[in-house]
């Protein structure tokens, strides 16, 4: 993915996230420099990866398979922190490939006011061997059991949640326009907890073409 992407990227989800009236932290505009001017005071932004987080899972189609986020908090298993948080700008008919994770459970909740899009997740129980099962699927979504068929998709408008639990298949794009959608989980480890149907990179690999205007989460150390 060219760094001028995901620079573009960044801006566009800034200004989408202040035209929907949240407020990210003052982190969020640290300049690269201000990273490497910061010691150990900064130890747990850098090592629970809180921060921007923009890929294209290496698809080299970001507007069709990708993802703009920013992890606002996340503990650690040694830690009292036991759960974590994001903000994604998930873009029109933009797809978020199909995963599960083995270890964390997450609400994903839609923010965005009613001029924003919805959001449409696609679910899938887990076979023993890990792949997808073609039974019903039953979640749970603001509190209320609800039942889909295998591969049925859920539509999340302003308000609405699901809970996705560890080996739940899901895939998730908006539709009807750009969608403000939260995430409040267990701990996150993107590292080790995202399976992929297609195996695919949960970082993408950049092509410095620009100076960074941010740095990702995964880069604080490089």
């Amino acid at each position: 993915m060219h760094r001028s992407r995901i620079n573009k990227a960044i801006r566009e989800a800034q200004e989408f996230f202040k035209a929907n009236g949240f407020v990210l932290p003052q982190f969020a505009e640290w300049p690269p420099e201000e990273w490497r001017r910061l010691g150990s005071e900064a130890d747990e932004l850098r090592e629970q990866r809180l921060g921007w987080d923009v890929t294209d899972f290496n698809s080299g189609r970001f507007e069709k398979v990708g993802l703009t986020l920013f992890t606002l908090r996340n503990g650690s298993l040694d830690g009292a922190k036991s759960y974590a948080e994001k903000i994604m700008f998930v873009r029109r008919n933009q797809v978020t490939p199909l995963h599960y994770h083995a270890h964390k459970t997450e609400d994903i909740i839609h923010r965005g006011g009613k001029e924003t899009g919805r959001l449409a997740v696609q679910l899938y129980n887990s076979s023993p061997q890990h792949t997808l099962a073609q039974t019903p699927v039953s979640v749970i979504c603001d509190g209320i059991r609800c039942e889909a068929a295998a591969g049925g998709t859920v539509i999340l408008g302003s308000g609405e949640s699901i809970t996705l639990t560890p080996f739940l298949w899901h895939t998730f794009y908006a539709v009807d326009g750009d969608a403000l959608i939260g995430e409040v989980s267990s701990l996150n480890d993107d590292v080790h907890d995202n399976f992929f149907l297609d195996p695919l990179p949960r970082y993408p690999d950049i092509v410095e073409d620009e100076p960074p205007l941010r740095l990702l989460c995964h880069e604080y150390r490089n």
